[in-house]
């Protein structure tokens, strides 16, 4: 741990430096996050990229020091994929161009939405589990986006509904659900599946849910400046995200 906080400092530091990519995913941000001075890293002007297991330290920067990050591309996932997906290294590099980029989604079966906040969001475990603490910002007005990988749909609706319950939808203008593949039903999922789940969240929560955003554990993926302001609309073709009022790359 040690290590790893000296290099994200070292880096944060650095003035060659512009951005700074997690190599992966997985587990351990949430044993930093007391040690992260979270001011420091916002200070350095850094863009911080990457998602999963990184979007703690993306809540941590947006709740203690108010700074925006990337929920995108991961280095060894992404940029050193065997067979790099086109999408996703077009899509990142696009966003950080800036000064705005807009996502365009064929999806269909969403409510018709016409809504402007804050955007931020990420791996849904890692929102649930940093539920209460000093690392989840309060928001207003948001639109919310999740993800996860190989959670049964009884139990994305669960954290989904301790979100609810704790009134951090209540506070958001639309739920927007990305990739949540990777689980397998069993015999006590009694057939319990995706769109049982939706159907009920549809029902039970005070704001809409879409579904059909490219992000989540797959090789095809858009990139979100966590902490942008975003326009939502949708209709029955698909939906559509403009972005703006976040950092870009600074020129050569």
């Amino acid at each position: 741990d040690e290590g790893r906080l000296a290099q994200l400092y070292a880096a944060a530091d650095d003035p060659d430096v512009q951005l700074v990519m997690a190599v992966r995913g997985g587990y351990g941000l949430t044993r930093l996050l007391p040690s992260i001075d979270f001011e420091r890293l916002a200070a350095s002007g850094k863009l911080f990229v990457g998602y999963s297991d990184i979007t703690a330290l993306q809540m941590g920067l947006y709740a203690k020091a108010g700074a925006l990050s990337y929920a995108g591309p991961l280095l060894a996932g992404d940029f050193g994929a065997e067979e790099p997906c086109d999408f996703t290294l077009a899509q990142f590099w696009d966003c950080l161009a800036g000064p705005t980029h807009r996502i365009v989604e064929e999806a269909c079966g969403n409510p018709p939405v016409d809504v402007s906040g804050t955007i931020w969001g990420g791996n849904l475990a890692m929102l649930a589990s940093l539920l209460g603490t000093e690392w989840f910002p309060r928001i207003e007005g948001g639109i919310l986006f999740v993800e996860d990988i190989a959670e049964h749909p009884y139990r994305v609706e669960r954290m989904l509904l301790q979100l609810m319950q704790a009134g951090v939808l209540g506070r958001q203008q639309a739920l927007v659900l990305g990739d949540f593949s990777g689980y397998k039903l069993g015999a006590m999922d009694n057939g319990y599946d995706f769109d049982a789940m939706l159907a009920h969240l549809r029902a039970t929560l005070p704001i809409p849910v879409l579904t059909g955003l490219s992000f989540g554990h797959l090789p095809r993926r858009v990139t979100i400046p966590f902490g942008a302001q975003a326009r939502l609309r949708s209709d029955a073709a698909g939906f559509t995200l403009a972005l703006s009022d976040y950092p870009t790359l600074r020129s050569a």
